[in-house]
């Protein structure tokens, strides 16, 4: 009995001592991108800002479904410090991403990820769209696969630009 009490006590010590020293939130990979204006952009410029770093694929039907969200939210909150940095796929030839922002006249930063490495340093992304959302201090506050909670997030985002 002594036995099963220390080994449950462990256990929840254990359990306790996770959620009490829990790891902070991730910092943002070290990156550059290279937008289609033919900058050069690093992750740490953006420090102070909020930023939402979405991979995303002209193929991708449910990118192309949340492009319009995006520009609401960006010509929303753009004014107090929210940045979205979209990073196009290895496989999306350059001409289609060009054409594609060019019709829908997208005010944010596009990139071109021709190499695959902005995607491995964010943890080898693969699926579009795959979203981060990253505070002021440039720690992953939230990551983001597919469909979304449009309110959630708008609510995520407005915490961290108030942070």
């Amino acid at each position: 009995m002594k036995k099963l009490f220390a080994a449950a006590l462990l256990m929840t010590l254990g359990v306790l001592g996770v959620w009490l020293f829990a790891s902070p939130p991730a910092q943002a990979p070290e990156v550059t991108f290279s937008t289609l204006s033919g900058k050069q952009l690093k992750m740490s410029e953006l420090r102070g800002k909020v930023v939402l770093v979405k991979f995303w694929a002209t193929s991708c039907v449910t990118c192309v479904a949340q492009m319009p969200d995006s520009i609401e939210n960006y010509g929303k909150y753009h004014a107090q410090g929210f940045e979205i940095i979209a990073v196009a796929m290895q496989y999306d030839p350059a001409n289609y991403v060009i054409n594609f922002v060019e019709t829908r006249k997208l005010p944010f930063t596009v990139a071109l990820d021709t190499v695959g490495q902005v995607a491995q340093a964010f943890g080898d992304v693969k699926l579009t769209p795959t979203a981060f959302l990253i505070d002021k201090n440039g720690r992953i506050l939230k990551r983001y696969l597919g469909e979304y909670n449009k309110a959630e997030f708008r609510g995520t985002l407005e915490k961290a630009l108030a942070g």
